[in-house]
């Protein structure tokens, strides 16, 4: 997204608003897309992404990236063990479409996602949110060309794939968790010179051994 903050926005309600605020139609940037049907206020909840729940496993050998001309699942990630699959069971939520300069986030509360307002949209404007699907060190140009973005937008990054500082990020929180401790020498170490600190900061619950683990959305928690 330019990557929107951790917290909800301090406007957000506190339901989700009914009846749904929004139509599907046909979209520029991918199939059928969700439309505002009246204005929406920054910080309102949506909508529930739902549909059945499943392991990592079971998504592994029901959609194989490998044998798509172009990615198209609705898989969203809730935790290392379990996936959302909003192509069975699944509600409206899943024809929201992706952009990198998106007008909502989706935020994971407990074990479910909601889609909430990042700014106030207005009526009749498409509402989208970064899908920032996990990207592994190998992932090149052929992967890129796989998971395509078409947002048309003036940041637009080219693909749904994370941006990559955020797997960096990641990789260094990662890293940083799994290091281990050193004693200290009774005094304290200046950092090398132009050496940033690395983050730690959770940016999201993301799914991890699977063997397409692009396939999935990342919600902030």
């Amino acid at each position: 997204m330019p990557a929107p903050t951790n917290k909800k926005p301090s406007s957000r309600k506190l339901s989700t608003l009914t009846p749904q605020p929004f139509e599907l139609r046909p979209s520029s940037i991918q199939g059928r897309g969700a439309f505002a049907t009246r204005p929406i206020r920054k910080g309102a909840r949506i909508i529930e992404y739902v549909g059945e729940r499943i392991s990592q496993a079971v998504a592994d050998e029901r959609y194989d990236d490998t044998a798509m001309s172009r990615h198209h699942t609705f898989l969203f990630n809730v935790d290392e063990d379990t996936v959302i699959d909003a192509a069975h069971e699944g509600n409206d939520a899943r024809f929201i479409n992706h952009s990198c300069a998106p007008n909502c986030q989706a935020f994971l509360e407990g074990e479910r996602i909601f889609i909430y307002a990042l700014r106030d949209i207005g009526e009749g404007e498409e509402l989208s949110y970064d899908y920032s699907y996990d990207r592994t060190e190998d992932m090149g140009p052929d992967e890129e060309a796989l998971y395509v973005c078409r947002c048309g937008a003036p940041t637009c990054r080219g693909t749904i794939l994370a941006p990559m500082e955020k797997m960096e990020e990641e990789a260094s929180r990662k890293k940083a968790v799994k290091a281990p401790k050193k004693k200290s020498s009774g005094s304290a170490r200046k950092p090398p010179a132009g050496r940033k600190q690395k983050s730690t900061a959770k940016s999201g619950r993301s799914a991890s051994g699977t063997k397409n683990r692009a396939r999935t959305r990342s919600a902030r928690g």
